[in-house]
């Protein structure tokens, strides 16, 4: 009944809102200040909101609202954005007479962003106020959780350990970019979220674009694209303090600087952020800085510089290794469909279970070290343990800045250069064990004995047996994007660009702390030390390789608008090489070991069209084909400096098409698109001896997979204090066909055919649900109060799997199937009815996962460490490793902003 009554109340109110709330017109004209023309399919509409109109074909529009102040925005590309605030109390008339700015002097056009109703591409934005208000000083990809086929989670739940998979692709075939500028890792793709923990503080807005996206670079954008901006013109003027506190000791302080736009002529925005907690899992502490600055200065009305720098000097520890679901919960195993006989056999830790850490006797005094030179030097930066009674087993520890200065000219009417230069370097790395240390097996997951090992290698005269390590991943690169822009007519626009990037990577283990000893043996002589083998704290040991990657590439690019239709095209080359140094290895004639790749080349091939069939309806339509190069590892092997000598590309065949509706006087937007994938010759290398005696890298092709799915977003905002957002997607991606074939390998001196086949035709892709839903609804009952609820459902969630593995032709089972789960959670945010000499106050609170459900998030099928193998590895629920997703959380905060 109770509940009964809540609802019915909510219903009265809403519907006598919306009889009864007095409704005015605002309306008027968009027109050019060139030549006075009316601009057709300009958008105005209230900043931070859906609510809005398109101009019609006479350069008009006309929006229905409540009563009240607004800040509406007029945007049409090719113009200058205008923004004002209206108070409408009555029918209002706004005009608006835009600027024409040949190409927009803004980082937005660098960073290639998606347009409302012009770039035929899925894609969608999120201001800063919508990250504000979902994120919750999480990594910034859960922001995007509500977004279409797009799948985030904090992995393990350290700081920094997200990931984030859009489309059935993980984040290697995703690009990430801040503003305008590539961050995915040079050798292999990848993308480290704890290098930028803090740019959510100082991001301006986040567009996601799905699929091939309009970008222009060839970046690995084949399920789609990120690009971050922190447009410090972007930004309104002033101070503000944010005090954050939250779950697992959770302890974030941060202060901002925003001089907006001054005089027209220049911006500056700068933010610090401190950030401390224990850690929500076992030992996930985290002990962060960040930092943000960026400027902005308009040299003149044709020319414009920018400079931005930021980055995350970071310390966290680490949950790195999924469990056996029982580790975690007997219960939940049981609803699993575990039996009994395998409870019995795996003890019961707990749902924030973490085993990379270990207690260790706080008298145990030692420093931490690793080398601070990135070359030559031996010498080791030492510091104390982050905590005196316990030491994990991994932890992570970096640094890598990004800085970037860009210059914006428009050299004549119809012709604008964009050009960026950027740097980044890194050092850090994580830790681990190496050599022979005690453990503790009481439970079915080993977790070190750090007091054993400290016992035992004192006991060992000195000499460890085994010790803590630190893989360090010491970096830098340097590139240079220009992009040219040439305005042939009014209809044809057109764009020429070059991407220049170079990058240095140095890898090797270093002795982090010799746990009670004086100094390790290794049992391997090198190059490098002249044959000496033994080690003290910081010494170089196993491995030291230096990897650079060098890259170029360039692109045109076409667009046409005429009247409703606007399309365009893109063909993009681009050419890479590799380089490995093994300085432990002597290549025979007393130097280090080097070997080189050929330039590989790739290409891509691109285009689209959006056609307006109505001040309503729009239409899109997009397809493209991408040979993507491979990655360092598939064209070298960093083991032993072998190489691939015709290293295959893999290929990406993509469609889409969709449709967009406006209606209901700007309250309803609804979108909705298919999709059609096709990946071929995944990367899969195997290291063969050649006829002439020498190691090589041979590539087996024939591993295709196909990616289909529709995408729906609806916005509705029917009366001004309720908003109702949602997004849907269902995917169906699966591996195409067997692979069969036969390589041939001269090892043994002499002709070996070794044939190979995979069993993998139809099997379901795993590491994302494919099926999806988001529905968010906001409340705003008073001024200055949101209330947000966001509830999300997964499905037919297929456990990650490694496809070289099926090779049993009997076993076409899928991989296991993890339950489907739902989750909710709350935001709140509200603006204090108060001023303190110019002060404005903001309280805000998030609880994530609302009603504390236990569900996997994360999972590998058939486990090579946490499966229970009594009976064979069955792709069941107990023969897998996962992550649960994270208990019921909370953020909350107040921020000062003057």
């Amino acid at each position: 009944m109770r509940r009964w009554n809540i609802f019915s109340t909510l219903a009265i109110l809403f519907i006598a809102g919306t009889i009864f709330a007095q409704q005015y017109t605002l309306s008027g004209k968009v027109t050019s200040s060139t030549n006075g023309e009316a601009l057709i399919g300009a958008n105005v509409y209230i900043k931070g909101s859906y609510v809005g109109a398109p101009t019609d074909a006479n350069g008009n529009y006309s929006i229905k609202l409540d009563g009240g102040t607004y800040k509406i925005v007029c945007s049409y590309i090719g113009f200058q954005t205008q923004e004002t605030e209206v108070s409408v109390f009555q029918n209002t008339e706004l005009n608006f007479d835009l600027d024409e700015t040949q190409f927009s002097l803004s980082v937005e056009v660098l960073a290639d962003r998606a347009k409302e109703r012009e770039t035929p591409v899925a894609f969608t934005n999120v201001d800063k106020e919508q990250m504000e208000l979902v994120l919750g000083s999480q990594d910034i990809p859960l922001a995007l959780n509500i977004t279409p086929s797009v799948y985030a989670t904090p992995s393990g739940g350290g700081a920094g350990d997200a990931r984030v998979n859009v489309r059935g692709f993980n984040q290697r075939n995703v690009a990430i970019m801040i503003n305008g500028v590539p961050i995915n890792d040079m050798e292999n793709g990848w993308v480290y979220w704890s290098n930028w923990d803090g740019v959510g503080d100082a991001t301006s807005s986040i567009q996601v674009q799905r699929g091939l996206s309009a970008i222009n670079l060839a970046t690995p954008s084949i399920g789609g694209t990120m690009n971050i901006v922190t447009d410090p013109a972007a930004l309104n003027p002033g101070i503000k303090v944010k005090q954050e506190f939250g779950s697992g000791n959770f302890l974030k302080s941060s202060a901002s600087v925003n001089t907006g736009l001054v005089d027209n002529t220049w911006a500056l925005s700068a933010t610090i952020v401190r950030k401390l907690g224990d850690g929500v899992i076992d030992k996930t502490w985290t002990d962060a800085w960040a930092y943000y600055l960026g400027y902005s200065y308009n040299i003149n009305k044709k020319n414009r510089i920018e400079f931005y720098a930021l980055g995350a000097p970071q310390t966290h520890g680490q949950n790195l290794y999924k469990q056996n679901a029982a580790v975690y919960s007997h219960e939940f195993a049981k609803e699993l469909g575990y039996d009994q006989a395998v409870l019995d056999a795996i003890p019961e830790q707990g749902t924030n279970f973490n085993q990379t850490w270990g207690p260790v006797d706080p008298s145990y005094k030692s420093d931490v070290a690793w080398n601070s030179n990135l070359w030559t030097s031996t010498s080791a930066t030492r510091t104390d343990r982050y905590a005196s009674d316990f030491i994990n087993e991994r932890e992570n520890f970096f640094h890598k800045p990004i800085m970037n200065l860009n210059w914006y000219s428009t050299l004549t009417n119809n012709l604008s250069l964009y050009s960026t230069l950027y740097y980044s370097g890194g050092m850090g790395g994580g830790t681990g064990t190496h050599g022979s240390l005690a453990w503790d097996y009481s439970g079915f997951s080993r977790t070190p004995d750090w007091n054993g090992t400290i016992a035992r290698n004192i006991a060992n005269n000195g000499a460890s047996r085994g010790v803590l390590r630190n893989s360090r991943n010491n970096q830098w690169t340097v590139g240079l994007i220009s992009k040219a822009y040439y305005k042939v007519s009014d209809n044809l626009k057109t764009s020429f660009g070059i991407d220049w990037r170079t990058a240095e990577i140095e890898h090797y283990y270093e002795v982090r702390d010799l746990l009670g000893g004086q100094y390790y043996y290794v049992d391997h002589s090198d190059f490098w030390n002249e044959g000496q083998k033994y080690r003290k704290l910081g010494d170089k040991f196993n491995y030291f390789n230096t990897n650079t990657v060098d890259w170029f590439g360039g692109y045109a690019q076409a667009e046409y608008t005429q009247s409703a239709l606007t399309a365009y095209a893109t063909v993009g080359l681009s050419t890479i090489k590799y380089s490995f140094t093994d300085h432990f290895a002597d290549d025979g004639s007393g130097n280090e070991l080097f070997t080189e790749s050929d330039w590989i080349n790739g290409f891509q091939v691109k285009g689209g069209a959006s056609y307006r069939l109505s001040d309503a309806f729009t239409l899109f339509a997009n397809a493209g084909y991408v040979e993507q190069v491979p990655i360092f590892d598939n064209v070298i092997n960093d083991g032993d400096g072998t190489k691939a000598d015709n290293p295959e590309n893999e290929k990406f065949t993509h469609i889409e098409a969709g449709v967009g509706y406006r209606g209901w006087e700007g309250k309803l937007h609804l979108k909705a698109n298919y999709y059609y994938t096709i990946w071929t010759d995944r990367a899969n290398s195997r290291n063969v001896t050649n006829s002439d005696g020498t190691e090589g890298l041979i590539f087996l092709s024939g591993m295709d997979q196909t990616h289909t799915g529709v995408e729906v977003e609806l916005a509705l905002q029917p009366i001004k204090m309720v908003r109702l957002d949602a997004s849907a997607s269902f995917g169906n991606w699966q591996y195409t066909d067997d692979v069969a074939g036969r390589y041939t390998d001269y090892s043994g001196g002499g002709i070996n055919y070794t044939d190979f086949n995979y069993y993998i035709k139809d099997l379901k892709v795993g590491d994302q649900p494919q099926t999806s839903f988001a529905i968010i609804a906001s409340v705003f009952p008073i001024k200055g109060l949101t209330f947000s609820g966001i509830f999300r459902y997964y499905a037919d969630h297929y456990a990650d799997f490694d496809p070289l593995s099926r090779t049993d032709a009997t076993d076409r089972t899928q991989s296991w199937l993890t339950p489907s789960y739902s989750i909710v959670d709350l935001h709140m945010t509200y603006d204090l009815p108060l001023q303190l000499q110019g002060a404005n106050f903001q309280l805000f609170g998030h609880v994530f996962n609302l009603l504390d459900e236990l569900y996997v998030q994360d999972a590998v099928d058939n486990s090579s460490f946490n499966a229970y193998s009594a009976n064979g590895r069955t792709h069941s629920a107990d023969d897998a490793e996962i992550y649960l997703g994270l208990p019921m959380t909370f953020n909350v905060g107040l921020s000062v902003t003057f």
